[in-house]
């Protein structure tokens, strides 16, 4: 048996979607499935640095529509020529069109959102508004997704969310499962010591206590909560704010000067992953605000390196907390500021570490791997 994966296109830079398909790959070869990753071929796009916008978006389509399925086509005749025994997984939902080109009984489909597809149909708690022919984009996908025989969720929130766009039902569609994620990479409580000290040598000036946002700056990830709660707590919080990741903007900079915080705000951009683990260690509490998500990896992220977590009360992020992080309402800076309050009292940032920790071990790959192995209807074995 053969596990052939559906990558991304190298040059649209989706480097979560990337560590996800290598974290496949491993988990299968872990358990003797010999897999290999089949990913779009870049020739118009080429001349392009990437192909997000622009000239170089329009020809990467090319790449990715026209010439990929017609290879798929073909690699797949070929092996059914060949009559070897493969299973095909699509690793991201985005890409649910060459489900089209891809033996419908022997293929899976991981969905981590959709978010876009709801945002295009005009979904307001989406947070994803599309432009035109985003609009057409992503119905395109929900076609394809939503006659997909075997589909992983990343949440029970998702697989509700794809059944209602959908126009389906859970014992109408057996292969569709909830399977969480889990991390695609190694994250550990680092020493506190020596994640300050590593940070340091990255230029980081965090010396006090600091809380921490990790993600992008659109606009659904609600960065701006991490300055409201702190005013809102005054004097009762005296750390300092990280935004790693995406670097603030002017939006977040004027906010912050306006709040008087400015001297008090702190931005990584683009940070490597050992400088990432050494930050969620070394934070006094990681805020994870987001109005929507469609698992929320750095909820778990923060929790595998040991720390407290406040996340906004919306779905997914309670599904994925398991109760082990505070969770506000993500309109509410003072709901947010008394969660962080909370965690300066007595032994409760203490507790809720280590709550944290026990719920990241539900994450491991082991069992992740169990599941997508019942995905595609092969035994369980013994994971090493």
């Amino acid at each position: 048996m053969r596990i052939i994966l559906i990558g991304n296109y190298p040059p649209d830079q989706q480097e979560s979607m990337e560590r996800f398909a290598q974290m496949l790959r491993a988990g299968f070869q872990q358990v003797d499935l010999a897999t290999t990753i089949w990913r779009p071929g870049v020739l118009f796009g080429k001349p392009f640095r990437h192909t997000k916008t622009g000239m170089g978006k329009w020809l990467g389509y090319i790449d990715k529509w026209v010439l990929f399925p017609l290879q798929l086509r073909w690699r797949v005749s070929q092996l059914t020529r060949s009559g070897e025994a493969v299973r095909f997984h699509v690793c991201d939902h985005s890409n649910a069109p060459y489900l089209a080109h891809l033996p419908a009984d022997r293929t899976g489909v991981t969905c981590h959102d959709v978010l876009a597809i709801r945002g295009a149909m005009g979904y307001a708690d989406a947070h994803c508004p599309a432009s035109g022919f985003g609009k057409i984009l992503q119905r395109w996908i929900l076609h394809y997704l939503s006659r997909a025989r075997n589909v992983a969720c990343v949440s029970d929130l998702t697989r509700r969310q794809l059944e209602e766009l959908a126009g389906t039902t859970a014992a109408q569609r057996p292969g569709w499962q909830v399977i969480h994620n889990t991390f695609n990479g190694d994250f550990w409580p680092m020493d506190t010591l020596a994640a300050r000290q590593h940070l340091r040598e990255q230029g980081i000036a965090l010396p006090g206590p600091f809380m921490l946002h990790v993600g992008s700056d659109m606009p659904r990830k609600n960065r701006a909560m991490l300055l409201k709660m702190v005013a809102q707590a005054g004097t009762r919080w005296n750390g300092a704010i990280c935004f790693a990741g995406a670097a603030i903007d002017d939006s977040l900079r004027s906010l912050a000067n306006e709040l008087g915080l400015t001297d008090r705000v702190v931005s990584v951009a683009g940070p490597d992953h050992k400088t990432l683990v050494a930050l969620y260690s070394a934070c006094d509490t990681f805020v994870f605000p987001s109005f929507s998500e469609g698992f929320g990896w750095p909820l778990i992220e923060a929790q595998a390196c040991g720390a407290p977590v406040i996340a906004s009360d919306v779905e997914p992020m309670p599904e994925v907390s398991g109760g082990t992080a505070l969770h506000a309402d993500p309109t509410d800076p003072a709901a947010f500021a008394q969660a962080l309050l909370t965690l300066q009292q007595g032994d409760n940032r203490a507790d809720y570490r280590q709550r944290g920790l026990t719920n990241a071990a539900r994450f491991a790959p082991e069992a992740i791997m169990h599941a997508y192995l019942r995905l595609h209807n092969l035994t369980p074995v013994s994971v090493a």
